[in-house]
C-alpha cells in the first residue's frame, strides 16, 4: 500500500512540475493506472463519462508528442522571449523564472517517462456558443486535476499543458486517435526530485472573492 499525503497538503501543494521532473526514474504501470482509477471518481456533465486517457511511454512516439508541443512552444512564446515582453520590473524575475522552467520542459519532454492526453469522445461544433465549450471541458477537467492530485500524493509530479495541440492532428496520426475525438491536454508524469512543494504565492482570496456581485472597479 502506497502511502499518501493529508488532503489538504496534496491540494494546496499540487504544482506544475517541470524542472524537478526525475526524467531517469521510470514509473510504474501500476501507479499510472490507480491514479487514473482515481480520476475517473470525478463529476462529469451529464454522468456521461465520455473521457479516454491514452497513456504513452513509448520514447518515439513520446519523441514524437514533443516535436508537436514545441511547435505550439515556437508559435505562442518565441523560446520564450515573448512570454517576457510587457513584464513589471517587480515581476520580471519571477517571470523569468516561470519561463525557464517552461523553455526547460519544452526542451526535455520526450525524456519524460509517461506522457498521458486526456480525451473526450465527440467534438464541440464550430460556432458553438460559449456554454458548449464549458460544459465539454467541464466533463474532463475535473478527472485530470483529480489525476494529478492522486499523482502528488503518490510522490510523482506532473504539468497541465496544452501546446501539443497546435499540431493535434499529428498527435493523432502518432497515436492513432480518431478523428471524433478532442485531445483535451498533454501531461508529462514523472517521479520528482524531491516531494517538498510548497503552498504558491497568491493573492489573498479577500481580494478575488465577490460576494452577491461583482465587485465594482474590479
Amino acid at each position: 500500500m502506497v502511502e499518501t499525503m493529508d488532503f489538504d497538503e496534496v491540494a494546496t501543494t499540487t504544482r506544475a512540475v517541470r524542472k524537478r521532473l526525475d526524467l531517469e526514474r521510470p514509473v510504474e504501470p501500476e501507479i499510472i493506472s490507480e491514479c487514473l482509477r482515481i480520476a475517473t471518481q470525478a463529476p462529469t456533465g451529464s454522468n456521461s463519462q465520455g473521457w479516454r486517457f491514452v497513456v504513452v511511454t513509448d520514447p518515439e512516439k513520446r519523441k514524437a508528442l514533443a516535436d508537436c508541443y514545441r511547435v505550439g512552444w515556437e508559435a505562442s512564446y518565441g523560446s520564450g522571449g515573448r512570454a517576457l515582453e510587457n513584464i513589471a520590473e517587480d515581476k520580471r524575475a519571477e517571470q523569468e523564472r516561470v519561463v525557464g522552467s517552461a523553455q526547460y520542459l519544452a526542451d526535455n519532454l520526450e525524456h519524460v517517462p509517461v506522457h498521458v492526453i486526456p480525451c473526450l469522445l465527440g467534438k464541440v461544433p464550430s460556432g458553438a456558443p460559449g456554454a458548449a465549450y464549458a460544459g465539454f471541458l467541464g466533463s474532463i477537467i475535473p478527472a485530470t486535476w483529480s489525476f494529478q492530485m492522486a499523482l502528488r500524493s503518490r510522490g510523482l509530479g506532473s504539468a497541465y499543458t496544452t501546446l501539443h495541440l497546435f499540431e493535434e492532428a499529428k498527435a493523432a496520426e502518432v497515436l492513432g486517435i480518431p478523428d471524433t475525438v478532442t485531445q483535451v491536454a498533454l501531461i508529462p508524469v514523472a517521479y520528482t526530485k524531491g516531494t517538498d512543494f510548497k503552498p504558491a504565492s497568491r493573492r489573498p482570496v479577500e481580494e478575488i472573492t465577490y460576494w452577491n456581485g461583482w465587485k465594482s472597479g474590479s
